[in-house]
């Protein structure tokens, strides 16, 4: 036993010392590697990068020790870098030598098979950028990225490979092969626990849309699980607007199809019960606001159905009176009280002044064309300002109203301190380039065309340039316009104004006008709401008559305007291949060869005394008075404008022209809106002795008047026919509109749901027009005139009577406006039918326009 013992201990000693032995031999190839001091650094592997950049990484310096910690940090610094694929350092003598092995640099990013999603759609999304680093981490993490736009987009089925191709000089192209698969749409939409409202009639309050061939201008029917979160809170909103304040869902599913082609998404919704409005209540201590006051203005009626959105329009409606009051900062709680006995929900409006806030800074985001000065200067607020709801409501419809931003949101944040606050102004930015056509077609007119190219936002500084031409069957239109909204960098527009136009009335009544000239205007606000401009327009006004030779006897009386070619017998029909127009040698003893507007005609038309060219300097002004509730689409408010031009300060023409317009709007139900608009206008010539040249008269039609013909309604010259031997007439035929000195007009519109899927973007509104034009001098409009003789108007052997037509009487049409928001720009169909006019006005049925933004 002893022997045993003694044998254990001597094994045990020996196994100590052999232990301690090894020990020792590691501490001293420990200290040989990390002891001493480094004497210098040496850099290895690198081709691109230089060697002082790759040492200002490390956390060593020579005379530094051998760390071995800063040794492992500076090992994971250069790592972190991502510009090496590998690095190990490691200790030669007394030198610590860095080796890297650098990684490529992207020569160029490539995409293959996507066809979805563009090449630049793509780019801005990855990392990964020619002259940029290539690692494998950044190269997966582009990999997610691309496919979660291609999720995004409905395509789930959507694969990416990358690859890379070595090039010279450490170099690779990068290449992402796109598998896109198809498009993952929505098989069926299904709601469970819904027993007020159809599946049908819940499908039409959120945003998913169910796939069916028709929707291919549409993406709502591809599968989007952040579209699936929103259609969760409309299907809140739908149910708390009709009443169900209890109203949740419970859980939104969707489960991929076998075929992994489509999606099914299933609802499950708990609706509660129906509740109505109770008792409505506004309380509050500040002195300055009374509570019957603010009662009136609460737009909630006891008894009504309960609706959500009726509680934020009660709180905008109080906040609004309290900040007319003075009370800029106030508290509004609503405090529900919900009695499911009685299914009513009492609400008090708790009204308390609120802590000071005040605005730190102003952020504008998103504008990615537009100067940031051209959004600021719309803001009601400045940075330092006292926080006031109205003035950001406000000043958010002042941005949508420059028509540059197809959304403007505006949000406000917390500041670092407590009384701060930060305004974030979001505009997602829309195209201001126009290119607009309109085309339209009537029994009298055989086509209009109209075309015209505009920038509302040139170079993103809010200036406007306006290239339009207009042609047309009766009318060519130049027109060049440049509008500086903020003129010498004060709160003032002006603009220039460059024009040119030619109106072709020569099938009708023989004459053409052609009207050059130029323009300047400036314009100011009077108050946030109110507006007054001045113009001032230089023009020449040239009216010619078409050239018709006649010939007339002694006393000025007509002979005849057609000569019979001789040797040929007096047919009983006379066509072109017996009969001439009449030459100087045809007047006979005691006659004369003359133009139809020679003074010594006794029967010329009236509107020869418009032949001459006039120059015309014409001042005006204009002002305008805004209080609807949304510059774009109103549906609550109206607004209001007048006009006036005064010619005869300098030039030819002489008279003063009025013109005022007036709407109102007026939501009555979800997207229905009635409005009415009324305007008038008037013509006073300054000397009556010439009368209002007819290029200075109104004339209305087409667009302005729908059912009726461009320049369609109104005075007319017609001729009477009849039959020389009984006196009887024959028939009629009309000229052209010979203008209006003075009109009035109402249009009354209702826009009408089609019940058409929402996706589609066709509106479409109900219209009633009703007006007349009129109240021609009489000096304008001739007395009738006898003309025994037709044959220069066609009708051989018989004879006519021009009789000038003025009646100020009522005109009416009514219709539908269809209003479609297609692919390719907005388009407008107007239906017409004529239910009161006069039997020599000029109408049409149909009229349609388009226009195309880029």
């Amino acid at each position: 036993m002893r022997k045993f013992l003694a044998a254990t201990v001597l094994a045990t000693s020996a196994l100590a010392l052999g232990a301690g032995g090894q020990l020792q031999i590691a501490q001293a190839q420990e200290d040989a590697r990390y002891g001493g001091t480094i004497r210098s650094i040496v850099v290895e592997g690198n081709k691109r990068i230089e060697a002082r950049t790759v040492q200002s990484y490390l956390l060593l310096e020579p005379g530094d020790a051998f760390d071995p910690d800063r040794i492992d940090l500076s090992l994971k610094t250069l790592f972190a870098t991502n510009l090496f694929a590998d690095v190990s350092i490691d200790r030669r003598e007394d030198d610590l030598v860095v080796r890297v092995v650098e990684n490529p640099i992207i020569n160029r990013v490539i995409f293959e098979g996507n066809r979805a999603l563009k090449d630049e759609k793509l780019r801005e999304e990855i990392q990964a950028a020619p002259r940029g680093v290539f690692t494998a981490a950044r190269v997966q993490g582009d990999v997610q990225r691309i496919l979660e736009m291609y999720r995004r987009s409905g395509r789930f089925a959507a694969k990416v490979e990358p690859q890379y191709k070595p090039l010279e000089q450490n170099r690779v192209d990068l290449i992402f092969e796109v598998t896109e698969g198809p498009v993952t749409g929505v098989r069926a939409i299904n709601f469970i626990g819904n027993k007020e409202y159809s599946d049908s009639r819940l499908r039409s309050e959120i945003v998913t849309r169910q796939s069916r061939f028709w929707r291919f201008f549409s993406s709502n029917d591809n599968y989007d699980s952040g579209r699936l979160e929103f259609d969760r809170e409309q299907l809140r909103e739908f149910y708390q607007n009709n009443g169900y304040y209890d109203f949740r869902v419970t859980s939104a599913v969707a489960e991929l199809t076998p075929d992994q082609k489509d999606f099914y998404v299933t609802f499950t919704v708990d609706e509660g019960r129906q509740y109505d409005f109770g008792v409505i209540k506004v309380e509050t201590a500040l002195e300055k606001l009374d509570s019957n006051i603010l009662q009136a203005v609460v737009p909630i009626q006891e008894g009504e159905l309960f609706r959500g959105n009726q509680i934020e329009s009660t709180i905008d409606a109080l906040t609004y009176a309290a900040g007319v009051a003075g009370y800029a900062f106030v508290d509004i709680r609503p405090q529900i009280s919900v009695n499911e006995q009685t299914g009513r929900i009492d609400i008090t409006f708790a009204i308390d002044e609120g802590p000071r806030v005040y605005i730190d800074r102003i952020n504008i985001v998103g504008n990615t064309q537009t100067l940031d000065r051209v959004i600021r200067r719309e803001l009601r607020i400045a940075e330092g300002d006292a926080f006031n709801r109205i003035l950001l409501d406000r000043s958010r419809n002042r941005i949508r109203a420059l028509g540059f931003f197809k959304e403007v949101t505006i949000e406000e944040t917390p500041a670092e301190e407590p009384d701060r606050t930060i305004v974030n102004v979001t505009v997602e930015e829309q195209s201001t380039g126009e290119l607009s056509f309109a085309a339209g077609f009537s029994s009298v007119d055989a086509y209009l065309f109209d075309l015209s190219a505009s920038q509302r936002n040139l170079r993103g500084r809010g200036q406007s340039v306006v290239a339009r031409t207009s042609l047309s069957s009766r009318q060519q239109v130049v027109d060049l316009r440049f509008t500086e909204p903020r003129f010498l960098d004060r709160n003032l527009s002006a603009g220039v104004d460059l024009f040119a136009t030619r109106q072709d009335f020569e099938e009708f009544t023989g004459f053409t006008s052609e009207t050059i000239g130029g323009g300047v205007r400036v314009a100011f606000p009077l108050t946030d709401r109110m507006q007054l401009g001045l113009s001032y327009r230089l023009q020449t006004d040239d009216v010619n008559i078409a050239d018709q030779n006649i010939i007339i006897d002694s006393n000025g009386a007509f002979v005849r305007a057609i000569q019979q070619i001789a040797g040929l017998d007096t047919p009983e029909d006379f066509s072109d291949d017996v009969v001439r127009p009449v030459l100087p040698g045809d007047a006979g003893a005691g006659e004369a060869f003359v133009d139809r507007c020679d003074p010594r005609f006794l029967l010329r038309d009236t509107i020869c005394r418009s032949e001459r060219s006039d120059l015309s300097s014409i001042v005006g002004y204009n002002f305008f008075w805004d209080q609807t509730n949304d510059p774009i689409t109103p549906t609550r408010g109206f607004d209001f404008r007048f006009s006036q031009d005064i010619a005869g300060l300098g030039g030819d023409a002489q008279y003063v022209r009025s013109e005022t317009g007036a709407s109102i709007y007026r939501g009555i139900w979800r997207d229905v809106v009635a409005s009415a608009r009324f305007a008038g206008g008037y013509v006073l010539p300054l000397d009556d002795s010439e009368g209002v040249r007819i290029n200075n008269r109104f004339f209305r039609g087409g667009s302005t008047f729908r059912g009726f013909d461009v320049a369609g309604l109104g005075p007319r010259e017609v001729y009477r026919i009849f039959d020389p031997n009984t006196g009887a007439e024959l028939t009629s035929l009309r000229l052209n509109s010979l203008g209006g000195n003075a009109y009035y007009q109402g249009t009354f519109e209702l826009t009408v749901p089609n019940f058409l899927p929402e996706e589609y973007g066709i509106k479409s509104a109900m219209f009633l027009d009703v007006g007349s034009l009129g109240q021609l001098e009489d000096i304008d409009k001739g007395d009738p005139v006898v003309i025994p003789d037709a044959s220069s108007l066609g009708f051989f052997g018989l004879g006519a009577v021009r009789v000038p037509k003025d009646a100020m009487a009522l005109r009416a049409s009514a219709g539908l406006s269809v209003f479609w928001d297609s692919p390719f720009g907005p388009i407008r169909f107007d239906f017409s039918q004529i239910l009161r006019k006069e039997d020599y006005d000029q109408t049409e049925t149909f009229r349609f326009s388009t226009s195309t933004r880029f």
